[in-house]
């Protein structure tokens, strides 16, 4: 049996879609930013303007002798870094991932094409990871300007706060995609996960100013260990070596297990 041309044509037409999927969600994804372009370029740069001004500035004026040897300013920058990428990667794996599946059922579209769910998934957190990059390189050219990173390498704390944010975002995938119906649960992730670890994670004080049985929270919360690794870029906050591999293990091994997670769900809920 000989294949006919128009299979031939459609076989080949589908090896792309099947080689460089992600790459087309990716595609997908920014394009449809262009519809709300505008809105996330105004936050990216007001943000960082308000929370410096409002933590950096004045909150730091009733901190004046400063945290650990620098101002309060250097100390809470990094933090903001974090908890930025923290915010997109949280906007972005929650209702988003839900709507794919039932209010705009546009994965499953996409998965009638040649696209697999991994796919699908791995396109999603590329477009997440840019969203990241860019609200973070933002955060950090303003606190740049406001002369709160001393060190040389505070340019990696951008490397390390899109870590962390990718280590969240992955983490909220996992139970978002599982999701059949929304009565409330994402909202409770914000308002007992978002909001507990933006708080306790040594965000604006040191977590060693917390009651100890309060101080687990920062323990298991990614995005202390991402402000720990961006303070040592920012301005060389003294970390163990064997701890800086901890916090670095850490945020790598949630965002393997969770792309792992969110994929395998994905792919059995397009299956099915």
């Amino acid at each position: 049996m000989t294949v006919t041309d128009d299979a031939r044509r459609a076989l080949t037409s589908g090896a792309a879609p099947r080689r460089f999927g992600a790459l087309y969600i990716l595609e997908h994804r920014i394009r449809a930013l262009r519809g709300y372009a505008w809105s996330a370029v105004m936050t990216s740069l007001g943000n960082p303007i308000v929370y410096l001004f409002a933590l950096g500035v004045g909150l730091a004026s009733l901190v004046p002798a400063g945290i650990g040897g620098v101002s309060y300013l250097e100390f809470v920058a990094p933090a903001l870094l974090c908890t930025a990428a923290m915010t997109v990667a949280a906007n972005e794996t929650t209702y988003p991932i839900v709507a794919g599946f039932k209010w705009n059922p546009i994965f499953h579209g996409m998965n009638a094409s040649p696209i697999t769910g991994r796919q699908i998934v791995h396109g999603t957190m590329l477009f997440i990871a840019l969203r990241m990059t860019f609200a973070v390189a933002v955060y950090y050219a303003v606190i740049l300007a406001f002369g709160a990173v001393p060190s040389a390498w505070g340019i990696l704390s951008v490397a390390i706060a899109v870590l962390t944010g990718m280590a969240i975002g992955l983490l909220i995938s996992s139970y978002s995609s599982t999701l059949k119906d929304e009565r409330g649960q994402l909202a409770m992730v914000m308002r007992f996960g978002f909001t507990p670890m933006f708080l306790f994670s040594g965000t604006f004080f040191p977590l060693s100013e917390l009651p100890i049985y309060l101080q687990p929270i920062g323990w298991i919360s990614p995005l202390w260990h991402g402000v720990e690794l961006g303070r040592l870029a920012t301005y060389g906050q003294p970390i163990a070596p064997w701890l800086i591999a901890v916090h670095i293990g850490y945020l790598v091994s949630i965002i393997v297990i969770g792309l792992w997670s969110t994929s395998r769900t994905v792919t059995r809920r397009l299956a099915g």
